[in-house]
């Protein structure tokens, strides 16, 4: 079995190359802002326009920031799913190498890694389904109990595609399941 700094070493490897992917396909995007907080706590500030943005000189400078785009939004939010089912998957493949762990305890462990891993294929075939059934920007699908969480990113969702967005989420999980459809504007690239 694999130690625990092993474990640990390759799931903050395997971050950093999808970070690193990340960066390298979506670091070329020149609408996305960096934000530095100078101390200054004005609750009203706003982005300026290009006439705006220009000091005294005609120098460029930055004095606001554009919110993230959603596509940044669904990314981490993917990462923050993936990052606390690694860990809870830790600690399920923790009780199944221990020695004072019980027959049923470490059954019950291996069921759960083995119910995590279906969760995980069934949020990707749906994922996949609902982007290519529709032409939409994004999709995040994620389970919370009996629950399904959908996230559709386009402009406007009718009740017409959300109805067929929950039946397939029917499909896929079953009807005992509760389905939560949602659709996120997309933000206007300049």
């Amino acid at each position: 079995m694999l130690k625990k700094q092993t474990v640990w070493l390759l799931t903050m490897l395997s971050l950093m190359i999808v970070l690193s992917v990340y960066y390298i396909l979506g670091g070329n995007n020149n609408d996305n802002l960096a934000f530095i907080n100078d101390g200054q706590s004005d609750q009203n500030q706003s982005v300026p326009t290009d006439s705006e943005a220009t000091d005294s000189e005609g120098n460029a400078k930055v004095t606001g920031v554009e919110s993230s785009s959603q596509d940044e939004i669904f990314t981490s939010i993917r990462m923050k799913v993936t990052e606390n089912r690694d860990m809870k998957l830790e600690r399920l493949n923790d009780v199944l190498a221990a020695s004072s762990s019980s027959v049923s305890e470490k059954n019950e462990a291996k069921e759960e890694i083995d119910k995590i891993g279906t969760i995980e294929t069934k949020e990707k075939i749906l994922e996949e389904t609902i982007l290519n059934n529709a032409e939409y920007d994004d999709v995040l699908v994620r389970v919370d109990n009996d629950k399904v969480h959908v996230q559709v990113l386009v402009d406007q969702l009718s009740a017409t595609e959300a109805d067929n967005i929950m039946q397939l989420v029917r499909d896929e999980f079953g009807d005992e399941v509760t389905t939560d459809v949602n659709f996120q504007p997309s933000i206007e690239k300049e």
